[in-house]
């Protein structure tokens, strides 16, 4: 079965949404972040701070080109690989690709920004790189999801719409 790809900001739901999904749907949850943490052996704050921006991009791209040749995951792809076209570009055709199109707002006043680094700046930046990302994320999307009345009704909005 082809694989249900995750988008969004961080804080948007697509680790809890996507464990709800896996589960319901019996099948594997890989969250690109935490695929990588687990490989280089340091959070993706550490890795910012001590490999750079750019190292950290190579290694998610790495990992999404291999996760799409891969089938029957949930995948929660970080907040910044859809910036990437060839990595995500890989992961559409694997797929199907929901963006979790949470309020940013609402995330940075509701969500712990504690190691976040696009939270670091403050929460003018934070929705001023949202803004700059809505459309990458609109482009990449097959479906759209606004409901976050909880993690339920979302993972279960997202079930409708992928099947």
């Amino acid at each position: 079965m082809k694989n249900i790809v995750l988008i969004g900001m961080m804080g948007s739901g697509k680790t809890t949404v996507g464990q709800l999904l896996a589960g319901r749907l019996k099948r594997t949850l890989v969250d690109t972040d935490k695929l990588i943490e687990a490989r280089e052996g340091m959070t993706v704050s550490e890795i910012f701070a001590t490999q750079g921006e750019i190292y950290f991009r190579s290694v998610e791209a790495g990992v999404a080109q291999a996760l799409s040749l891969r089938q029957d995951l949930v995948i929660a792809c970080g907040g910044g690989l859809p910036l990437q076209e060839a990595a995500m570009a890989a992961l559409k055709e694997s797929g199907a690709v929901v963006w979790l199109d949470r309020d940013p707002g609402d995330i940075f006043d509701h969500e712990d920004m504690t190691g976040r680094p696009l939270a670091q700046a403050g929460r003018a930046a934070f929705l001023e790189k949202a803004a700059q990302r809505r459309e990458v994320y609109a482009r990449w999307a097959d479906v759209t999801v606004t409901d976050f009345t909880s993690p339920i009704s979302t993972a279960a909005r997202v079930r409708e719409a992928v099947e």
